[in-house]
């Protein structure tokens, strides 16, 4: 009878472990955490420019949802509809119309823009969908779209690189050079760059 009461005592006490509520903070792939990591104050999710050793892209913005490997896919609706309702945070492109027109200023060079006015970069489909995430963040008015070989993981998306003010081939000396995880060192291909006009 004894070892009945123990039991019980045993297994009272394990009942009375308090388990604390689950704080939405500490969960890295909550939609709430998602948006408040796509603000302006954090580069849109990627805080650190495409040069910097380690840095990772912010979002992707493309059709196949597969390809975002873990990063926001701007078009989930459900993804969409949270950060529509925060002001301070990257809102999803409304369709595919461009609000801006797109100068190409220079195309081919195997090095991608690094200035101080960068604002963000992510993953994209298509020179078209990167002119449309441009379109979509306020104060933007250039885009550096490019491959950046080895640095996503043989990835065959463009990198889309956000600046706010107007560049020129001369500005565009990231040559890649990182190292990655698996080792290999990442370089540049066909990088373009656009200016916007318009609204």
């Amino acid at each position: 009878m004894r070892s009945f009461f123990a039991l019980v005592a045993l297994v009272s006490a394990a009942a009375a472990v308090f388990i604390p509520p689950h704080d939405i903070r500490d969960d890295n792939e909550s939609t709430e955490s998602i948006v408040a990591s796509l603000t302006a104050s954090n580069h849109f999710g990627a805080p650190n420019a495409p040069q910097v050793a380690g840095a990772t892209p912010g979002w992707y913005f493309g059709d196949d949802p597969a390809s975002a490997d873990g990063l926001p896919w701007l078009k989930d609706p459900d993804l969409c509809a949270s950060l529509a309702a925060d002001p301070t945070a990257l809102h999803c492109p409304a369709g595919t119309a461009f609000r801006g027109t797109y100068y190409e200023v220079f195309y081919g060079l195997n090095a991608s823009i690094q200035a101080p006015d960068y604002m963000t970069f992510g993953l994209v489909d298509t020179v078209s969908d990167c002119e449309t995430m441009c379109d979509s963040v306020t104060g933007c008015n250039f885009i550096n779209p490019y491959h950046d070989v080895n640095g996503k993981d043989g990835s065959p998306l463009l990198t889309c690189s956000l600046y706010s003010q107007f560049h020129t081939a001369a500005d565009a000396d990231n040559f890649g050079g990182q190292t990655q995880s698996d080792g290999s060192i990442d370089f540049i291909t066909d990088s373009a760059g656009y200016d916007r006009t318009g609204p």
